[in-house]
């Protein structure tokens, strides 16, 4: 499992995204997180060309709390800087495909 990073970009420069972006908010530590990334991984495993940011979260993280997030890991998938799709603590590849193909048809 790649590491979530304390580094995150503000909510400004994450509306200002072209394309396909999915952000993924999670803890490092958090079960449910280490739990999601099978499905995370093989959910996104044929889309290689989306912009994936995996963000630390918690109280006092800002983009984080500009999304609303309140459960780990959520995944917002957007387009152009808009919120397409969410998916919060996956239990299946397919949902992360279905919300891909929201912001990438195939």
């Amino acid at each position: 499992m790649s590491a979530y990073t304390e580094n995150s970009p503000s909510r400004a420069e994450v509306d200002a995204l072209p394309g396909a972006t999915v952000i993924e908010f999670g803890t490092n530590w958090c079960g449910f997180c280490a739990a999601a990334q099978p499905h995370i991984e093989q959910g996104l495993a044929a889309h290689p060309e989306l912009r994936h940011f995996k963000v630390e979260d918690g109280p006092g993280r800002p983009l984080g709390r500009s999304f609303r997030v309140k459960l780990w890991p959520t995944l917002i998938f957007m387009k152009d800087g808009a919120e397409v799709a969410r998916v919060v603590r996956p239990s299946s590849a397919q949902a992360i495909r279905d919300a891909v193909n929201q912001i990438d048809p195939p």
